[in-house]
């Protein structure tokens, strides 16, 4: 029997909700070949410019203070100017950053353009999941969010091969001179793709409604819910905005200051328990390990593929299992491999296939687990008013913590050595399966506006009212 839901006047809704949220998910995409990129041209550049270990650093890092710069500015530019029109300008600085980082003929150049791509990307991570969110049914809210990620390892995934086949073409000297170049020059093609395809979905409802549009947001939800829900839908939704307006302070009030907190705190352990380490820098971890470098170069495409195929099961558990039991089996996980590949490298055992099994069991866990759950959480958890400049705060969050973990991890490797490096993401895993267990609630099935009504409750609730929230929460 078909799972798919129909509306109350028997029209299937979910036809066209996959289809708004798989357009709006290509901006993972995006975010995936852009952040990936890198890994195959780095080499090439090093020797193209002749740069020492600082600089190799600032030129895989340096993507992300523009994506820095443009999560911070993207709650405030969707709020006021809608989600829509953001993304397309989104898509427009991607495509510009993609042709400035093929064609430099300075590395000064390079780090502009990579930082004015940046901000594209920084803008789409935090919209992306947004906009699904506020246009997906609660039902599937969780895996049409988690799109947005699986877009991004299909990114990362596919890059690895393009990036393989490029310089396969020719020899390292045209590599260093020009190979490199087509790494950066290809991301423009689904620049473009997500840039016209933008054009023909609709602006969120939710956006709408506060807005004072709600003519406008009526048809969109018709074709999601059917007559009688989505009339029902409109009216909720604005009462939900019918409390004070956003403001920074109005973040820090009781009930939604810890939803702020949950959603910085995941974003930040998100980063900093080591994923990023390991998609970056794979082959050179790898080589540490003993691998030549052939070896490491596959070993790094068969990473891709864990990631790629985990995702996928993500999608089908997180409706299903729920986002706070996937966190925990996840970070468990996460935690153990990081503690043996750590010991690995202090015993000198890693000439086996060890480092390389518990690499790909690490990469598997985040895979079903803080990849996807955490933007589908960071979509979900703030209230309607607040949600644009909400999400931007937690988004900068993990983009400020992805640009540390990437520029600090080769001379943590260099000074601490592997063993210690992934003992210290190891104790982060576990800091995040224990924050998970104490702090963060159960979203699945909720509507958004549910979702707020358990904070409102824990705004009214007494301090130390735990047995309340925990109430509200399950």
């Amino acid at each position: 029997m078909s799972t798919i839901p129909t509306t109350q006047n028997g029209q299937v809704s979910m036809k066209f909700v996959t289809l708004v949220s798989i357009v709006a998910a290509l901006g993972g995409l995006l975010f995936g070949f852009d952040t990936a990129v890198v890994s195959g041209a780095i080499g090439f550049m090093k020797q193209r410019f002749d740069l020492n270990e600082l600089e190799v650093g600032w030129a895989v890092s340096s993507l992300i203070i523009g994506c820095i710069a443009g999560a911070a500015v993207s709650g405030m530019l969707s709020d006021r100017f809608g989600r829509k029109k953001v993304l397309i300008a989104a898509a427009a600085l991607f495509i510009i950053g993609s042709v400035g980082s093929a064609i430099p003929a300075t590395f000064t150049g390079y780090i502009i353009a990579r930082m004015i791509g940046g901000i594209g990307i920084g803008i789409t991570s935090t919209l992306c999941p947004l906009y699904n969110a506020e246009i997906a049914p609660a039902r599937y809210r969780g895996r049409l969010v988690a799109l947005n990620q699986f877009a991004t390892v299909t990114g990362i995934f596919l890059v690895y091969f393009v990036n393989s086949g490029i310089a396969g073409y020719a020899d390292d000297a045209w590599n260093i001179a020009t190979g490199w170049r087509w790494m950066f020059g290809v991301g423009v093609v689904p620049g473009v793709l997500f840039l016209v395809l933008l054009f023909f979905v609709p602006e969120s409802p939710r956006w709408l409604i506060k807005q004072g549009r709600p003519v406008e947001a009526l048809p969109i939800l018709l074709k999601i819910h059917g007559d009688d829900l989505a009339r029902q839908e409109v009216l909720d939704i604005k009462e939900s905005f019918k409390q004070e307006n956003a403001s920074l302070r109005q973040l820090f009030s009781p009930g939604l200051r810890t939803a702020l907190l949950v959603g910085v705190v995941l974003a930040v352990l998100q980063q900093v328990t080591g994923i990023n380490a390991i998609m970056y820098y794979a082959p050179e971890i790898f080589k540490e390990a003993g691998a030549g470098t052939n070896a490491s170069l596959v070993q790094t495409i068969l990473v891709g593929l864990i990631n790629f195929l985990f995702t996928i099961l993500a999608l089908w558990l997180i409706d299903k299992a729920g986002r706070k039991a996937l966190l925990l089996v996840g970070s468990a996980l996460m935690t153990v491999s990081l503690l043996v590949i750590g010991i690995a490298f202090h015993s000198g055992q890693t000439s086996g296939p060890l480092v390389l099994v518990f690499i790909l069991i690490y990469v598997a866990a985040f895979a079903i687990s803080l990849g996807p759950v955490v933007w589908v959480l960071l979509s979900e958890i703030f209230p309607n008013r607040i949600r644009g400049r909400a999400t931007a705060i937690a988004s900068m969050s993990l983009w400020a913590a992805d640009y540390i973990v990437s520029q600090s991890f080769p001379p943590m490797l260099n000074t601490a050595g592997p063993a210690m490096t992934f003992w210290i993401f190891g104790v982060l895993s576990l800091v995040t399966f224990l924050f998970t267990w104490r702090v963060v609630p159960e979203t699945k099935g909720k509507s958004l506006e549910e979702i707020e009504a358990v904070w409102a409750a824990k705004a009214k609730a007494e301090p130390g009212d735990q047995p309340a929230l925990a109430a509200a929460v399950d």
